[in-house]
């Protein structure tokens, strides 16, 4: 099943059966980009990509980036609150975030009911070049249950916990749908936690690599975009994905 919703997904969701999805995994705007407060209200192409170099550049800007911490903890705790509403019990939430609002984020979900289980790292591999200083590689995912999340340990015998830590290369700028996009094969390790035909939701689906991943997997998907630009591009690259994925059938 594949359910794309163009909007706000605050508003979006109402459409959504409480309790439906396993898994939310999401990758809101950061509202980051920069040291000083000021830095956060630069447009998107400014912040994230480079016009000299950087393929991404010829991508378009998203919105909801600009927010200052207190306005984004805010935002993402009353988003979380409702994502929590259509997730089942026990269900497991997955949300990118970057260093400068690990904190924001790890507050929000807490404000919002989730149990807050820990923090997956994502080793890019590269980042900005600042000589004489530690370098920036790794984004993270903070990661929590709707409830409890108890192991029945006889059950569990022989299979092995998921990694901590992913070294996945980022998507290069010439090759991405997304500014800001995530790389496909690491989103379907994030998605292994959901059962087999679980449905997975993404409030923020960008250019719909979750949604490409969940196709892949043989799971469900509920994703939301609101801008109309990446609406239609997630939407055709779902809709190819599940095609070859009919195909293959």
């Amino acid at each position: 099943m594949i359910q794309l919703l163009h909007g706000d997904c605050l508003t979006l969701m109402k459409e959504v059966e409480p309790g439906s999805a396993d898994l939310v995994l999401c990758d809101p705007p950061y509202s980051s980009g920069g040291t000083h407060a000021g830095d956060r209200k630069a447009n998107t192409t400014a912040k994230y990509t480079d016009r000299d170099f950087d393929g991404a550049a010829r991508l378009p800007a998203f919105s909801g980036d600009n927010m200052d911490q207190r306005s984004f903890t805010a935002f993402m705790r009353w988003v979380c609150s409702e994502l929590r509403q259509k997730t089942r019990e026990g269900g497991i939430l997955e949300i990118f975030v970057d260093w400068r609002n690990l904190p924001a984020m790890t507050d929000a979900v807490q404000m919002a009911g989730w149990v807050w289980r820990g923090v997956i790292v994502w080793d890019k591999g590269t980042s900005r070049n600042q000589p004489g200083r530690f370098r920036n590689d790794c984004e993270y995912v903070v990661w929590c249950s709707n409830g409890d999340l108890p192991i029945d340990w006889k059950a569990a015998k022989g299979i092995k916990a998921m990694p901590g830590v992913y070294h996945v290369p980022m998507v290069n700028p010439k090759q991405r749908f997304h500014q800001t996009e995530k790389p496909v094969e690491l989103l379907e390790r994030l998605l292994a936690i959901c059962s087999p035909g679980g449905t997975v939701l993404d409030a923020f689906m960008g250019s719909g690599s979750t949604g490409v991943a969940a196709v892949r997997t043989g799971r469900s998907f509920i994703g939301m975009e609101l801008s109309d630009q990446y609406f239609e591009i997630a939407s055709s690259r779902i809709r190819e994905e599940n095609e070859r994925a009919l195909e293959d059938f």
